[in-house]
């Protein structure tokens, strides 16, 4: 067990980590921007550190400062929260070679999982059902006219490095999979830095369904039930219910067993979440795995 602990993040979710650590005996630790001196955070931590001006690229994201004032601090090992570096494999990385525990998964199964095309490989090798579509990225349009017509129509076209909507173009004839293939390459590459973009079969009114996992580094992994985040606007979510009104006592088993599989495919260790697609007839297929709180 680690004594202190340096929270790289402000506001709620440092504030929920503080909590956390007064419970566990544990020191924390924050940093703030300029523009967070006087922040909930700051003023209920054992002690604070400023990283820098108010933009975020300057301050929370700045890696090396972050590792810098830990190391200076006296801290042990670094929680990421969520946003900013909690899902930058090089952060993790980085904690590791300074000596630092990082709370959350390894950056090897960052790096899998972030993109979709790889993560969709390691479901596929460990036996999770996964959306049928392409392994690779489709580089030119009549690469994407062959998988959708290996497919079948309707299909989605996704960014290959990112997720929450950007880069996702719903295509339900092949007249306009030209057009969708270009707006959603320059999407993801505007989000993402990343252009490259996947195809895969658009199933029709599904359920989005999240299934909460813990995984230790000894491997051990439980499943902790589901949330149904079907209920969205811009393919963001706006409601979440748990549990899923469309999950029963045995379809939830399975989900459960699936997620689990899919995160020790990943070598995932930490708090995660697997996203399922569960179709109309109860099929379901592994959407993602967040390698986040």
């Amino acid at each position: 067990m680690f004594r202190r602990l340096l929270i790289a993040n402000r506001g709620e979710i440092a504030v929920r980590v503080i909590r956390a650590c007064r419970e566990m005996g544990i020191s924390p630790l924050a940093v703030y921007s300029d523009a967070d001196a006087q922040a909930l955070h700051v003023r209920m931590a054992d002690a604070a550190y400023p990283i820098g001006p108010a933009p975020a690229s300057e301050s929370y994201l700045q890696i090396d400062r972050i590792i810098e004032t830990a190391r200076a601090a006296g801290a042990e090992a670094i929680h990421p929260g969520y946003g900013f570096l909690s899902e930058n494999p090089d952060f993790a990385q980085a904690c590791a070679a300074a000596g630092l525990i990082f709370v959350g998964p390894p950056a090897r199964a960052m790096r899998d999982l972030g993109l979709k095309t790889e993560a969709r490989k390691l479901m596929q090798a460990a036996g999770v059902p996964v959306v049928p579509g392409t392994l690779e990225p489709l580089g030119s349009i009549e690469q994407v006219r062959r998988a959708a017509a290996d497919v079948g129509f309707p299909v989605a076209l996704k960014a290959v490095a990112g997720g929450g909507g950007k880069g996702l173009r719903m295509v339900a004839d092949p007249s306009s999979l030209e057009a969708a293939f270009r707006q959603a390459m320059s999407e993801a590459g505007a989000a993402f830095g990343n252009a490259a973009v996947y195809l895969e079969r658009a199933i029709d009114r599904p359920r989005h369904v999240e299934v909460q996992i813990l995984a230790d580094e000894h491997g051990g992994c439980v499943w902790l039930g589901e949330r149904d985040c079907s209920i969205q606007r811009r393919h963001q979510k706006v409601l979440e219910e748990a549990p899923s009104p469309a999950v029963g006592a045995e379809l939830r088993a399975r989900m459960g067993e699936v997620a689990v599989r899919a995160a020790q495919a990943a070598g995932y260790t930490n708090a995660g979440t697997v996203e399922f697609l569960l179709a109309p007839d109860g099929n379901f297929c592994c959407l993602e795995v967040n390698a986040r709180l």
